[in-house]
């Protein structure tokens, strides 16, 4: 029954393994190298967009108004 189940386990410990180093060079292991300081963004105001038109709501349609 052994036989059976260590092939079966192998690509598993494999997976684990190459989970466990990834694990490892994230968390564990400094930056190869030393990571600068971003450039500052420029600074640009957000303008919200204009319609060329003002959006008016909708008035649902009554006799009165369907008549005209």
């Amino acid at each position: 029954m052994y036989a059976l189940i260590v092939p079966a386990s192998a690509p598993f410990v494999l997976l684990a393994t190459v989970m466990g180093l990834a694990w490892w060079e994230d968390h564990v292991l400094p930056p190869a190298e030393p990571t600068e300081a971003p450039a500052e963004a420029p600074n640009t105001p957000a303008v919200p967009a204009a319609h060329a038109q003002p959006i008016r709501p909708q008035r649902p349609l009554t006799r009165g108004v369907a008549r005209r």
